[in-house]
């Protein structure tokens, strides 16, 4: 029986984020399995036509305005700037909290669905819907997190204190919290986790084009996509060894990232780490899919588990896994020499399909 469906999400198409991915496919999914979406989000080029080809109803969240605070000057001058960027996050989860002030404007005169699913992060997402939450909007409301917010564990400082009492408030007024791993539930307090269901992340695997010519087996070529965290997803070791260790074959390391300030200092005249430029996700796995193996950076604990690590399946490559701090020399000649016996084990991938995970929420409505 078709749903009625209401998606509210800061990401969504064409913005390049494992959230905007989470939101974009599962409104497609749930419009494929005959369901009525409408998605509340900001107005981006191309999100209307985008909307209109998929049948997915559009309504607008409007924009973030409020002045984002960035470090500027140099010396004594950039690190105030820093630490007033850092401490407005921190303190105020500013420039994001304004996402509650949208979310319940754009809430205001919603009403009869079936469900409302808000996608975090940011978590503003998730404030602004209980800022205003009644039945009348829908029959449930379901909060999916893709990360924890106060158990988060690979940020270098966490929320200030008093947004412990902000995220209980929250959870208290949600129907269900999901959460892409049966491990993330640890991320949460206690008395919420009755609330949670494990939904992972999902795509639509045939819509993923693949390369399928011919190798150039003349070198080894490996690569990472993803965002690096100094301490935790840390590069520096492994970077440090590659270009000093041998090699039987000439290799690359291709590195796509939104934070290059940590690959370049190890970027030497030996080209063997090599920072590509961001591009669209389709494009990013064609460009993967070409190459022997992924690396991947290992979180801190076990709370928050990476999205990459779903690309990696979908491409079906080996992934070698890298510590920070317990770098494991042998497993990385043994992956230079084309010996995966020690990559990663990695989950079934079907439990990726869109079509799935779109099921998994449409369990959840009464």
């Amino acid at each position: 029986m078709s749903k009625k469906i209401l998606l509210v999400s800061n990401g969504f198409y064409p913005e390049n984020s494992p959230r905007s991915f989470r939101a974009t496919e599962l409104a497609k999914e749930l419009v494929r399995q005959g369901n009525q979406v409408t998605v509340i989000t900001h107005p981006r080029q191309g999100v209307e036509t985008f909307c209109q080809q998929n049948g997915i109803a559009f309504k607008s969240l409007g924009n973030l305005t409020w002045a984002e605070p960035t470090a500027k000057g140099t010396g004594i001058i950039r690190l105030f700037w820093r630490v007033i960027v850092r401490m407005s996050l921190l303190l105020f989860e500013y420039p994001k909290i304004q996402l509650v002030f949208l979310v319940k404007k754009a809430l205001k005169n919603e009403t009869g669905y079936d469900v409302l699913i808000s996608i975090a992060v940011p978590y503003p997402i998730h404030w602004g819907v209980a800022s205003i939450w009644s039945k009348k909007i829908a029959k449930v409301w379901i909060a999916d997190c893709g990360d924890p917010y106060m158990g988060q564990e690979n940020d270098t400082f966490k929320p200030a204190f008093y947004f412990k009492w902000v995220e209980k408030w929250f959870c208290k007024k949600t129907d269900y919290l999901t959460v892409p791993t049966e491990k993330s539930v640890a991320g949460y307090y206690p008395e919420f986790h009755s609330k949670i269901k494990v939904i992972p992340q999902g795509f639509r695997f045939e819509d993923v084009q693949l390369f399928t010519g011919e190798k150039d087996n003349s070198k080894i070529v490996f690569g990472y996509a993803g965002m690096f965290i100094p301490g935790r997803r840390d590069p520096s070791e492994f970077l440090e060894f590659i270009n000093t260790v041998e090699s039987d074959k000439p290799f690359e390391f291709h590195i796509y990232t939104t934070t290059p300030q940590f690959v370049q200092p190890y970027i030497k005249n030996n080209g063997r780490v090599i920072l590509k430029e961001l591009v669209p996700r389709d494009k990013l796995l064609f460009e993967l899919s070409k190459m022997d193996f992924m690396v991947n950076f290992e979180n801190v604990g076990n709370t928050q588990t990476p999205s990459k690590l779903i690309d990696y399946l979908i491409i079906e490559k080996p992934v070698l896994s890298i510590k920070y701090g317990d770098l494991n020399k042998q497993a990385v000649h043994q992956f230079l020499k084309a010996d995966y016996t020690q990559k990663m084990l990695l989950p079934d991938r079907e439990l990726y399909r869109i079509e799935n995970v779109a099921s998994k929420f449409t369990a959840l409505i009464p």
